[in-house]
This record gives C-alpha cells, structure tokens and sequence, in this order.
C-alpha cells in the first residue's frame, strides 16, 4: 500500500467517523472469508458496515472525532463495526459474537462516551431506531382510535334504539 492510498484510507474513515452515532471495535481471531463475508452481509441489512484497518492508520484516522479516545482499544487483528443508527451496529455485533468465538467484542463508543464491552451488549439491547417509531406512532395513534369509537358509539346506540322501536312497531 503507499502513500496515496494509505492517505485515501485515513480520509475515508475519518469521513464514515464523523457521519456515524456508534463505533464497536472487535477482534477478529482466525475469522473465515465466508464468515467475514456473512458479518459484512448482517451488518449492510441493519444499516451498518464493518471494517477491518490497519491500527496505525485507524488511529490517525481517529484524530480529530470523538472517537479518539478508542485508539487504545486497537491491539491485535481489529475491526470497526459503524452505524448511524446508535443501536444497528451493537445488535449485529452482539448477535455475531454469539455465533463464533472467533469475534471478541473489546468495546467502543457513542460519540464522545466510550464503552466497554458490557456497555456494548446493554446498547445492543435497546430496541432500534425504528422500532422506538414504531411505539411512538402506536401511542400517538391509540388516543385518536378511541376518540372515534367514542364519537361513534352514541349515533350507533341511537340506530339501535330506532332498531328496537320499529320492530316493535312493526310486531
């Protein structure tokens, strides 16, 4: 690799820093290509992206962002799981850990807050971006649903009251 491209990488890691909401650096032991390949996959569903960089230049790249405190955590063969979705990266990060011992999660950060491994499995047990939507659009929906079965039910007693007296008529 030389000096452009070395350069290039810096550059496009400090950008993806800078527009991302959460950094989890793990270490990856003897991960296989397929197995890379199928973390890479899981994470582009969820919105996020991983990463493996040289720690040297992940490091320069750090310069500068919030992040800078994680520097410390790049030892060993690293990789940068990143989203912009505070929990995406975590959830998937998370789940994969569990599937292999190969993938240690070290730790990372939200913003300028670092975290440690156990504050890396509590983010990833939050529910996601859009699923606090989701909730949010139900509770917001809930209270004009029952508005309208309030205003309604008195016109339908009324029919049913109408109901009963011309069938009474009618008997």
């Amino acid at each position: 690799m030389d000096r452009a491209q070395k350069s290039e990488l810096i550059t496009g890691l400090a950008q993806t820093l800078s527009e991302t909401s959460v950094v989890v650096i793990a270490r990856n032991h003897g991960l296989t290509v397929a197995q890379v390949t199928d973390l890479r996959n899981k994470m582009r569903q969820a919105g996020a992206s991983f990463k493996v960089t040289k720690n040297r230049l992940a490091r320069i790249a750090l310069e500068g962002t919030p992040y800078q405190p994680i520097g410390d955590l790049l030892t060993g063969p690293t990789g940068f799981a990143t989203s912009t979705d505070p929990v995406a990266a975590a959830k998937v990060a998370v789940a994969f850990a569990k599937t292999t011992d190969k993938f240690e999660i070290v730790g990372g950060a939200m913003g300028a807050i670092v975290l440690d491994v156990n504050g890396v499995k509590a983010l990833a047990e939050l529910p996601s971006l859009d699923e606090l939507r989701a909730k949010i659009i139900g509770l917001v929906n809930a209270p004009a649903t029952k508005l309208a079965q309030l205003a309604s039910a008195p016109a339908g007693k009324l029919a049913r009251v109408f109901a009963a007296y011309a069938d009474k008529d009618a008997a």
